[in-house]
């Protein structure tokens, strides 16, 4: 590679990435409707690829967004369905996982003798690290060839959202279950229906620590969360007080790995609710009355929870703070205000119905002035470059991609705090990031980089190269180029640092 013309371009791309992102509401000259459509598609997708421009070009502009806002299926190729179906993750309940490694924590630390113990406690890790892995593959190849692309967006958004951090305690073990069945069934779902499935799972208990959380022993952790993060957010009105009778009615709610029920007095056996490990054990419950938000919620059990959530669900700032939230990631750092009341009013008129908030949003002026100008976090960098790269073909071994991630700090499930990675451009275009994707993209841009090199003993890789400069690249991405980039890629002395300057380009980061 000539390393003067790289290094120059490296230069520009660090120049260019980390100024701020151009304004939404910004003049500019319309783009012709071939560069639009491909736009539109990048935007709401984990990014634009031969394949799916056919199929939006067969659909219509209208019925391929419905079609992405109401999917009738979620249908993967087979090559990518048959990986998926072999991960041993795959076909184990959280359940059964959680009583397993449960059990092989406590056979480890029992060893007496300190190597043995000290294997068996390291080959612990190492298969509680091997699920984590499984997840994030799974994780992967959805993202990668789901044709309902634009729920893998919102599950990867609601993920991040109500995030759970995959080293603390056993969560690596459960955190597959929490994306596929807490987060990706209501992703264009209902809000409410969404805050519940996330409140029952056993992820999110152990991570915020409401398995704590018992009369007399008060754990406000995930009740504060609540109302900071997954609904009302900072600011919004709520007091210490609220967060305080949050918790109060939240105790009880909790995991219970064992088989057989608690034993429990007689009037209190009608009150507890299993389901897997979701446990809400009356005996730990604080059955006093309540005053939360203005409500007065009597002491019934469980039955409080519902209530709760559903007053929680139904704030106007609620709705705001989803809107927005949602508004920052598809459009811009600090979105327009009348954008977001829009999609907040949809929010409040639908009952929280997100399917018909990304409706508005995406039939909103706003949005089409923002169509690519929204810098791409390191997750939608990486898999836009493969998807884009690959299309349909389908790659063999995630763990690339899944390094590639780790690298430039966007790991899946390896964010520490309950407020997710930022939404914002500037947490994403430092200089050594730029730097560090410039890398990632030669090793995406020169070859398979094992991507097609089944992750068996012995595998040997497949054939594989990325051909940019297709049909998609002459007929609407080389309309995006700036002056810059179109000099700096016709310096290229082969295929391969094209495609290296091309992904790492401003112009492909936005």
């Amino acid at each position: 590679m000539a390393c003067r013309s790289v290094m120059a371009f490296v230069m520009i791309l660090v120049a260019a990435s980390a100024s701020p992102a151009r304004s939404a509401s910004a003049s500019a000259p319309v783009a012709p409707q071939e560069l639009r459509d491909v736009l539109l598609v990048d935007a709401l997708t984990w990014g634009a690829n031969a394949s799916t421009m056919a199929a939006f070009r067969t659909l219509g502009r209208e019925a391929w967004l419905q079609g992405q806002l109401h999917p009738k299926a979620d249908l993967l190729p087979e090559a990518a369905q048959k990986q998926i179906d072999a991960l041993p993750i795959t076909g184990t309940s959280a359940t059964v996982l959680a009583a397993q490694f449960e059990a092989g924590a406590k056979a480890a630390n029992q060893i007496a003798d300190p190597a043995e113990k000290m294997a068996a406690q390291k080959a612990f890790q190492d298969a509680m690290n091997a699920l984590a892995r499984q997840a994030a593959s799974a994780s992967i190849l959805r993202a990668l060839y789901a044709p309902d692309q634009l729920r893998e967006r919102m599950t990867w958004f609601w993920f991040n959202h109500f995030n759970v951090h995959q080293y603390k305690g056993n969560l690596r073990a459960l955190v597959g279950d929490y994306e596929s069945k807490a987060i990706r069934p209501y992703a264009l779902g209902r809000f409410r229906d969404l805050l519940g499935a996330t409140l029952r799972h056993p992820a999110m208990l152990r991570y915020l620590d409401n398995v704590d959380n018992a009369v007399g022993h008060i754990n406000e952790n995930y009740a504060r969360e609540i109302m900071e993060l997954h609904t009302m957010g900072v600011g919004s009105g709520y007091t210490q007080k609220d967060v305080e009778e949050l918790a109060r009615i939240l105790t009880g709610v909790g995991i219970d790995p064992k088989p057989e029920p608690p034993k429990l007095k007689p009037e209190w056996q009608p009150l507890l609710v299993r389901d897997g490990l979701f446990t809400f054990n009356p005996a730990r419950h604080d059955f006093g009355d309540k005053t939360f938000l203005g409500h007065t919620i009597k002491g019934q059990g469980f039955a409080e929870v519902e209530e709760a959530l559903d007053i929680l669900a139904r704030q106007p700032a609620t709705a705001r703070h989803i809107a927005r939230q949602i508004a920052l990631s598809f459009v811009a750092d600090d979105p327009p205000p009348a954008l977001v009341e829009q999609m907040a009013q949809t929010f409040l008129r639908t009952d929280g119905d997100m399917a018909a908030v990304l409706d508005t949003l995406v039939h909103a002026p706003d949005f089409t002035a923002s169509l690519g100008t929204r810098f791409k976090d390191p997750v939608r960098y990486i898999l836009s470059a493969v998807r884009l790269a690959y299309d349909s073909k389908v790659i063999a071994n995630t763990a690339p991609i899944q390094n590639w991630l780790n690298r430039l700090g966007e790991g899946l499930y390896n964010h520490q705090t309950p407020d997710g990675y930022p939404l914002v451009s500037s947490a994403w275009n430092a200089s050594g990031q730029m730097t560090t994707r410039f890398e990632i993209a030669r090793q995406i841009g020169s070859n398979s980089s094992g991507l097609f090199k089944p992750a068996e003993p012995d595998a040997t890789d497949q054939p594989a190269f990325p051909l940019l400069q297709n049909s998609l690249y002459f007929s609407s991405l080389q309309l995006k180029l700036s002056e810059p980039t179109r000099q700096a890629l016709e310096q290229a002395i082969s295929p391969q640092e094209w495609n290296t300057l091309f992904l790492s380009s401003p112009d492909f980061m936005q």
